[in-house]
């Protein structure tokens, strides 16, 4: 095999791309916008802006699939892309968001801001599932290695696959992928894009995060 470390990446021949996007920012979770218990809420006007700055970027991109998951903040931010794109998107159940239990409406935010021990903890064991009844770390773990296996299988080697996600999903996509600790990539910013390509041989490669 011969590699020139001079030249810039390109996916070698029978590989697959998948690009994570997070989705835009958000508007506060509402008591009452709820998805079988999960917070759901739209994205505000920065979000629809970094929405719009998404579809820009990617217009011109040759994407053979486009996912977004049960979660409207991940619809909306693809929105403006699938007026430019002649794909009908899929939606991903594998690549929601991780899910914080007794931590929901907001209040992984709220703890977050005041400081609160319990979320100090938690970010300092990098361990989602010391929040009250959250998703257990394993299950967690499995379900997104499920979903960005099924990404690049979407995309098909040689083509990209466009996924609209959140922070918690490519932070742990990335974990996986670099063998990091479980924190270690999840200061992901809203409307960013994180690009992994599986080579022929099923390995994974990170390219580029939070751009």
């Amino acid at each position: 095999m011969r590699v020139d470390f001079q030249s810039q990446f390109s996916a070698p021949p029978g590989a697959g791309e998948v690009l994570l996007i997070r989705h835009g920012s958000c508007a506060p979770p509402a008591p009452d916008g709820l998805i079988g218990g999960r917070s759901d809420p739209p994205l505000n006007e920065a979000g629809r802006a970094q929405a719009e700055a998404v579809a820009e970027r990617l217009a011109g991109t040759p994407m053979a699939a486009l996912l977004v998951t049960p979660l409207r903040r991940t619809g909306e931010t693809a929105a403006p892309l699938l007026e430019r794109v002649a794909i009908e998107p899929v939606m991903l159940e594998d690549l929601r968001e991780v899910e914080l239990g007794d931590w929901e409406h907001g209040e992984l935010s709220r703890r977050a801001v005041r400081g609160d021990p319990e979320f100090v903890r938690m970010m300092e064991e990098e361990r989602w599932d010391l929040i009250p009844n959250a998703e257990p770390a394993a299950d967690f773990a499995e379900r997104v290695g499920r979903g960005i296996a099924e990404a690049a299988e979407a995309a098909g080697p040689g083509t990209v696959a466009v996924a609209f996600t959140h922070s918690a999903v490519i932070a742990e996509a990335c974990r996986q992928v670099t063998a990091s600790t479980p924190f270690a990539f999840l200061t992901v910013s809203n409307g960013s894009l994180t690009r992994l390509v599986r080579m022929a041989s099923g390995r994974w490669v990170l390219v580029s995060f939070n751009e």
